[in-house]
């Protein structure tokens, strides 16, 4: 008897989530969100891969040549201090001054400062993945005016003029490919690395050997000009160091980015398929610091400008954002599926909508194995048709017609599609997506009001 009444109980179940909307609408929402969670696995997939995209591109761009910040050329100028300490003698009874001398350095930037930078540019490939590098010549040219330091507490006959240098500081010493040497006047000059000096934001320095400071920057203005060619990647900058600075740079790169506190003049840049030209200048005025410094070089990276070489196609971060759109994807197709089967009476299991359901996660792994080895519309439109088709002949074996199939496959096309465009948006993305989505819900509400939810 009990076994009979147990019978009755689940047949009871069992008729009633067949027959009720309520039932139904409970089961498709269990579903939804049980496959919240290989959604989440796809997003730490799509994660992972782009963790390791940023390391293989590291790696590239380390063994090629890093970022490239150019800063000098600086006037390095030792100068004499003194102290006077005074010692009491006990046995004359009286004071005697001892006097020491000390050695700091006064760094003085240029009047001004030109450069030419020549970029050719080009991407490396390691496996799958790519990477923006180029090779810069970098031209400079420009002038001292006569160096006078008695504003700053320093007498002339204190500067210790033969032992006065050129340093310039550089991200990427690794990156240089030819010998470095400056002109002063008619008088060229080396470089060498200094390891002792005090370097700001970890730059490198170089210094030249010594020059003859006082017949070069004490009566005339001095004119320079030297250059530098870098392997290097991602970006090239330049701090305006001279009271008038100038920067022209031409590149057969054509999605350049400008990054820094300044950028190039409207009127004359310009950017096509071939690279780009731009120019860029920059005063004293505009920047928040002097032409002379005591003791030490500050910081002024925060002052940089220049270009940024990267490649603007960025699959994994389309991916991801497409992946956002997977708890969407997944609750609008079982919302059709549950109004077809409402609507139609057809009877449509919890394992049907549950393959449903993970052919549609399928469509984000696909999505971006293919990217990895093709562009993205390319990957997403193999990825879409596969899995569009898949479910579509799925629906086929379960409603035994063509007619909802087709309209499922018609209605996930133009649901992948409204995504893509969402994707490809930057500044309309908000808002298209907002027009879309109450598109959606207006056509929901119209096909559901003939549903009869009071026998549900």
């Amino acid at each position: 008897m009990e076994t009979q009444n147990n019978n009755q109980q689940q047949n009871k179940f069992g008729h009633w989530i067949k027959t009720s909307i309520t039932a139904r609408m409970l089961m498709v929402g269990f579903l939804v969100i049980i496959l919240l969670i290989p959604l989440s696995y796809i997003n730490s997939l799509i994660n992972e891969r782009a963790f390791r995209q940023k390391d293989v591109v590291n790696e590239i761009n380390e063994k090629w040549g890093n970022d490239v910040l150019v800063y000098g050329p600086i006037l390095k100028l030792p100068y004499k201090t003194y102290t006077e300490t005074k010692t009491y003698n006990e046995k004359t009874k009286t004071y005697f001054t001892e006097t020491k001398t000390h050695t700091n350095y006064a760094y003085v930037f240029p009047e001004n400062l030109h450069s030419k930078v020549n970029v050719d540019s080009k991407t490396l490939k390691r496996g799958n993945f790519e990477s923006a590098v180029f090779t810069t010549q970098m031209d400079f040219s420009g002038n001292y005016i006569p160096v006078n330091l008695t504003k700053r507490g320093i007498k002339q006959k204190d500067i210790i003029w033969d032992k006065a240098s050129i340093i310039i500081k550089t991200s990427n010493l690794k990156g240089i490919k030819s010998e470095v040497k400056i002109k002063l006047m008619d008088k060229v000059y080396n470089f060498e690395t200094n390891f002792n000096q005090n370097n700001n934001n970890r730059l490198d320095v170089l210094e030249s050997s010594f020059i003859k400071g006082e017949d070069l920057f004490n009566t005339k203005n001095t004119n320079f000009n030297f250059s530098i060619i870098f392997n290097g990647s991602r970006q090239i900058e330049l701090i305006p160091i001279g009271k008038t600075t100038t920067m022209e740079m031409i590149s057969n790169w054509a999605d350049p980015s400008f990054m820094g506190n300044f950028l190039p003049n409207d009127e004359t840049k310009k950017i096509s398929q071939d690279g780009f030209k731009a120019d860029w200048k920059v005063l004293h005025i505009n920047r928040a610091f002097s032409q002379q410094h005591l003791k030490s070089i500050p910081a002024l990276s925060q002052f940089a400008f220049g270009t940024k070489f990267m490649v603007m196609v960025d699959e994994y971060q389309k991916s991801e954002r497409s992946a956002k759109y997977g708890f969407l994807v997944i609750g609008l197709t079982f919302l059709v599926f549950f109004l077809i089967q409402t609507l139609s009476k057809i009877n449509i299991h919890p394992f049907q909508y549950l393959m449903i359901g993970i052919a549609l996660t399928m469509f984000y792994t696909l999505l971006v194995s293919i990217s990895e080895h093709s562009n993205f519309l390319k990957a997403y439109l193999i990825a879409g048709v596969s899995v569009i088709v898949l479910i579509a002949l799925y629906s086929k074996s379960i409603l035994k017609t063509f007619k909802f199939p087709l309209f499922i496959g018609a209605s996930l096309s133009a649901l992948y599609a409204f995504i893509y465009v969402i994707i490809q948006l930057e500044n309309y993305a908000l808002l298209v997506g907002s027009i879309g989505l109450f598109l959606i819900l207006a056509i929901v509400m119209f096909v559901s009001r003939k549903i009869d939810w009071k026998n549900g």
